[in-house]
């Protein structure tokens, strides 16, 4: 099967836009045939995550009230990575950010859309081994609480879903089936 668009867009018009997002509203002739409307966010950022092992496979996470979802979320370290910021660069100071801490060592294990069908948000995630703590340096927006665990006890979070934030989830999941495969 060939991957051709078969959407055509008519016309768009931008109803929202900010620092971080854009939506737009788009007049289209959808795979049918018919007419209809289509709404697209576009993310100004990449969405950055890192999960931080120790050599005792202890990590830590992060602890905040999400305005979006009304809810107290646990999630690994995260964060917004602009565009023109290379997306290791972008990890690294949402590390220090949000835990003090950096790391020796970088690993990339996973990238993707975060929701697809109206977004365009691509995450990108890296393990960050080879720790050194310094002090954390939160933006003014966050209120954070950081708490250091075993990775098995973050994995037990994910599966009893108390961890519910798609990065974490994906990160964490990634990484215990990486261990078992000896790849982490």
């Amino acid at each position: 099967m060939e991957e051709i668009n078969p959407w055509k867009t008519l016309e768009s018009d931008i109803k929202y836009d900010n620092n971080w997002i854009r939506l737009t509203e788009h007049q289209v002739i959808n795979p049918s045939g018919g007419q209809g409307i289509y709404g697209t966010v576009h993310f100004k950022n990449r969405a950055i995550g890192i999960l931080p092992l120790d050599e005792d496979y202890n990590t830590w996470l992060v602890g905040q009230y999400r305005y979006a979802i009304n809810a107290y979320s646990w999630e690994i370290p995260e964060g917004g990575g602009p565009f023109e910021e290379a997306p290791l660069e972008s990890a690294r100071r949402e590390l220090l950010e949000e835990t003090g801490m950096s790391a020796r060592n970088w690993k990339e294990i996973q990238r993707m859309h975060l929701s697809n069908s109206v977004s365009d948000e691509l995450s990108i995630i890296y393990v960050a081994t080879g720790l050194i703590q310094g002090i954390a340096m939160p933006e003014e927006t966050e209120e954070l609480v950081v708490k250091k665990l075993p990775f098995d006890e973050a994995y037990q979070m994910v599966l009893n879903g108390e961890i519910t934030d798609s990065i974490s989830v994906a990160a964490i999941l990634k990484a215990k089936l990486m261990m078992l495969n000896g790849e982490l």
